[in-house]
């Protein structure tokens, strides 16, 4: 009885925070010329993505605010200083110990991430580096994870790149996708340590949507 106490109250306080702020690991590299302002972008959809364009609707969509807080502004035709490429992917990777053990607890490593679940076909970024989780019994555990790429428009040479991914005891919504771009381009055009914790608050609605899971 008193295992299963600690077990719904360490649940519940994961469900609170996430219900407040979201905490997502970023990783980012990248060139940004010193002095160069962030300026005018475009986005730039892979053959992939284009076959699903109602999907990248969405996902450039919850983009825009934190390109905007990270100083871009949408070009008009023809006349992008940047292109942006963006994904992003989600799903559970942990559920109750069952009889055997602990859940499966690495469900990636960062490299060849074709094929690997991701909304809008990203491109073949790789940091070397995996994710390992602790054993839990205490409920399911989801994960999402967003990607942006920031080339010259003219000369097509990769810029910036940032990947944001948070792991919580509940679904995301398309706020908790703003929040996990905001989060990638947090530090930029900085190349600040990677991986590190970005912690971006979440507004009201997302907040309830996040409790109530």
């Amino acid at each position: 009885m008193n295992r299963s106490i600690v077990i719904l109250a360490a649940t519940a306080a994961l469900v609170g925070c996430a219900a407040t702020q979201l905490n997502a690991s970023v990783h980012t590299q990248g060139t940004w010329p010193s002095g160069r302002n962030p300026g005018t972008y475009a986005f730039q959809r892979l053959p992939s993505q284009q076959a699903d364009a109602p999907e990248q609707d969405r996902i450039e969509a919850d983009a825009r605010a934190a390109l905007a807080r990270a100083g871009f502004q949408p070009a008009p035709d023809g006349t992008a200083e940047v292109l942006v490429q963006l994904a992003r992917r989600s799903g559970q990777i942990g559920g109750y110990v069952g009889p055997f053990g602990a859940p499966y607890g690495g469900p990636y490593g960062f490299g060849g991430i074709y094929g690997a679940g991701w909304r809008g076909g990203p491109w073949g970024w790789g940091y070397g580096a995996g994710w390992a989780f602790a054993p839990y019994d205490y409920g399911p555990v989801y994960f999402s994870e967003v990607a942006v790429l920031i080339v010259d428009a003219r000369s097509q040479a990769p810029l910036y790149e940032s990947r944001a991914r948070s792991d919580t005891h509940a679904g995301g919504d398309r706020q908790i996708w703003s929040a996990l771009f905001e989060a990638a381009l947090r530090d930029f055009p900085y190349n600040a340590v990677s991986p590190r914790q970005v912690v971006v608050p979440l507004p009201a609605p997302a907040a309830a949507a996040s409790a109530a899971r």
